[in-house]
Order: structure tokens, then sequence, then C-alpha cells
């Protein structure tokens, strides 16, 4: 299957099921590099402080992440780091924690950087009635400098199943512009098996209001891979999205880790589908999204021409963090929640996972760090290297020798191996000038970065759970 698309890094996605059945093994998604096992509980809140007085000095803007983790119900193949419940209460006493550790990090932050974007995950953020997302939003504003420019980003992960459209209305009047919906899969029998029932008919109401409601983009996650999926059942779910026109889409290969995700433990393995049917479900995935217009932007994310993620593509904007593929490629990222990760300047820090350890380092007036990174030189230049493959599908090798002062051939002389291989499989076209992920290679760019990867080459501990999802 070859599927054509517009100038950018290469004319044509084509689909090679041979291929990615041999290449379908564990690796990382690059949301960051160092990725987060190697974060350390050395680094500390000084490490943090130092790196934000840094980031201050460059006066990059902002791009602000708040992790909201409360869910009514738990969904079976979920790996995100989320708390159970239906007491509304305990949002309110997080909200107030939240808005502590919100006021305390902005207190180190240069109130003259903009916030460029600002996103609310989960877990489930609607959780949160809009006025308590309000009164964060006041907070921050109180420190940091919000955006009114048109082109900002700030969104919003929304269940269609818990958000009536006057919410919606009053999320917009607060400044959301975007909003990011949860389907995985119309079909019945699916819904039932990963414990998420979920009507057409909600989902569509939400996609309308939001653009009722001025929102600039919608966005749609879909998986394939789960218990009970089928080729005929995933298509109708295509074709009710598609119908529904939505910005952009993520459809995502559903990772099934249950020794990191306890949840997944309640799904009936013996229903999932085997690795050919998996494969044949995002062929069609593809080869349908193409066929109504929808560019591909990299790993799992589609987007219609006009949206700016796909101008950004176009454009050399674009980025990959922790929350996939965004705009707005020089903004430091601050984190703000349990769990939440930052990637401020030449470091990583990440918030305790548990909202018992969490809530303590705030009563105790302490950051709640968990871990974090300190980035050398050498991690920058292969984040560098890594950030190309995953947001343009090629390195540009002068500029990188411009940049980090190296010869390129000598440096990376250990990826060179594992290049060759992949370029023997017509995955790769390696030049002197620009290292280039082929039509074939498209679907394949978590291979091509892991390349270099040096911590890879480290062999984990015999007792180790698999780290990684696979890369089908």
């Amino acid at each position: 299957m070859a599927i054509a698309h517009s100038a950018g890094m290469t004319s044509t996605l084509t689909f090679d099921p041979e291929l990615l059945r041999r290449y379908d093994r564990p690796g990382p998604r690059y949301t960051s590099y160092p990725t987060a096992p190697q974060f350390t509980p050395a680094f500390t809140d000084a490490d943090l402080r130092e790196h934000i007085g840094r980031s201050n000095a460059r006066g990059h803007a902002l791009s602000i992440y708040a992790h909201m983790p409360f869910c009514a119900s738990p969904c079976f193949y979920c790996a995100c780091n989320r708390v159970i419940t239906r007491d509304t209460a305990r949002a309110e006493h997080y909200l107030e924690c939240l808005l502590r550790e919100a006021a305390e990090t902005g207190a180190f932050i240069d109130e003259r950087r903009e916030v460029l974007q600002l996103h609310l995950g989960g877990g489930t953020p609607n959780f949160f009635r809009p006025a308590q997302i309000g009164r964060l939003l006041e907070t921050l504003a109180r420190r940091l400098r919000l955006s009114e420019r048109p082109e900002r980003d700030f969104s919003i992960e929304l269940d269609p199943r818990a958000v009536p459209p006057r919410e919606i209305a009053e999320l917009a009047a607060l400044g959301f512009n975007r909003a990011s919906l949860g389907v995985q899969d119309f079909d019945p029998q699916v819904q039932l098996a990963v414990n998420r029932i979920q009507s057409v008919e909600e989902t569509l109401g939400v996609i309308e209001a939001c653009r009722a409601n001025g929102f600039r983009s919608v966005n749609v996650d879909l998986i394939y891979g789960l218990p009970m999926q089928t080729l005929a059942g995933f298509e109708r779910t295509l074709a009710t999205i598609i119908g529904a026109r939505p910005d952009r889409l993520a459809v995502y290969g559903y990772a099934h880790l249950p020794d990191l995700f306890k949840p997944q433990r309640q799904l009936d393995t013996t229903f999932l589908p085997h690795p050919e049917l998996r494969i044949r479900l995002l062929a069609m995935a593809i080869e349908r999204l193409s066929a109504a217009g929808y560019r591909y932007i990299g790993m799992d994310h589609f987007a219609l021409p006009q949206d700016d993620l796909a101008r950004a593509r176009e454009a050399g904007g674009l980025q990959r963090n922790f929350m996939g593929y965004t705009t707005h490629a020089d903004c430091d990222l601050v984190g703000f929640g349990v769990s939440a990760i930052s990637h401020i300047g030449a470091s990583f820090s990440q918030n305790q996972r548990d909202l018992a350890g969490w809530h303590a380092a705030l009563e105790a007036g302490r950051m709640p760090l968990w871990r974090g990174l300190v980035l050398d030189a050498d991690d920058l230049l292969r984040a560098d290297v890594i950030q190309q493959v995953m947001c343009q599908g090629e390195i540009d090798v002068r500029a990188t020798e411009a940049r980090h002062a190296i010869e390129f051939q000598t440096y990376f002389a250990s990826a060179a191996s594992a290049l060759r291989t992949l370029e023997a499989d017509g995955l790769v076209a390696l030049g002197p000038a620009v290292i280039r992920a082929t039509a074939r290679g498209q679907l394949l760019l978590r291979l091509i970065a892991m390349c270099f990867d040096r911590y890879l080459a480290a062999p984990p501990a015999a007792a180790s759970v698999p780290r990684y999802s696979r890369v089908v």
C-alpha cells in the first residue's frame, strides 16, 4: 500500500506488512530523550530552581501541563496515572494543593514569560467543574502571562460521557480553544471488554458543541489492538469518526504491559487481536484516513492539512514531548500535579507519582519532586537528532554538525551498523548531508531513532519488567 502525501519529508507513505511484522519489537515512544527510566532521585529542588533560572535568562515562551488524575470509572486498557473515585470532594482538595504548587513554583519563573500553550490532561480533567478549572487559570494568571494571542493553544482532554454542552461553553469562556476526546472504539463488544461504554451520540454531541463554541481544533483518540476488535467493527468506528471530521486523530496501538499498569490485568488476553490482525487494523486506519484527506504527522498522529499540527510539520516547527506531537517547538514545558513532567532547559523533572507523596511534599513546603535528570552534551546532541527523526522524518547532518561542533559520521560510528541494516531493508536513505526515513520507513520512525539512543545499549536488570511498548 502506498499513500500519497503533499510535499514535505517524503512523497508517499508505504505500508509493508512483512516488514512491520519483522520489525515489531519493543522500543521507546521518544516523548523525551533520555526517556523517563533514566531519571534519577538525585535530581533536587535546587537543581530545578537552577534550571528555571537559566531558562528565565533565555526568556523562551512556556508550555504548561497540569495533571488532573481522577476518573469516575476505570478503563482497563489505561496506562495513565489516574485515581478512580466518585467523591468530588477529593477534586477540591487536590485543586487546593495544585493551586499551591502552581503559585510556589510559579514564583521562580520570570513573570514576563508568555504562556503560549496550556494543557489539562488526566485522568479526566472534566471531573473538575469549569469553576474549579477557572480558579487554576486565575492562579496561573496572577503569576504568569497567559497569552491572549489568537495562535495560543489552550487545550483540555474531555471524557464525552461526563461533559454537558453547557460546560463546554464555560470552558470556551475560560479561554480553551482545543479539545481532545477519548473514543478508542465504538464497537459495543470492545467497549464492554475494556469497561468503557460510550455512545456515538454523546461523542458527536461533544464535537459539535466544541465547534459551536469556537474551539479551533478537536482531536479524537482511537486505539487498535483492543480485545474483541474486528476489521468490520473498527471500520465502522473509522467511518463514524471520519464523518465527524475532527481536525486531528491519534490512532494508538494498544500496549499490553500489565506488570506496569495494573488495570490491564482486568482484560481477558484470549480476546486480544493476534499480530496479523493488529497490522491489518493499522493498515485500514491509515488507508481510510489518508483517503479522507488526513496527513500523516508521525508515529500515530494524523491531521487535516489546514490544522496547525500539519502546518507545523511542514514548517519544521513540530515538537514531540510528553503530550505527544505539539506545536511551538521552542517552549519550555512546566508540569504541575501528581506525576507531571517538566522539561526546562537542559533538565527533566517529574513529580511524585502517588497522591500521598505529592500531598506530603506540598504540605511540608517542598517542591513535590520524585526524580529528574540534568542533560549532558551527549544527551542534548542525541535528543536533537531523535527529535528530528520523530518530528521531521529526517536528520539534517550538516546543521547538526554546526550546532554541536561534531563530525557526524565519526561521533555516531556506533550507529552505522544498525542504520545500514535499516537501509538494506529500504527503511532509511543514508546520505552525507541528510539521513531520511523513506516512504517505507515512515511507520517505523522509532526504530530509526533507537539507532541513536545510547541508553538502549545498557542491558536491563535480570528481574526488570518490560519498559516499552511494541513499535507496531
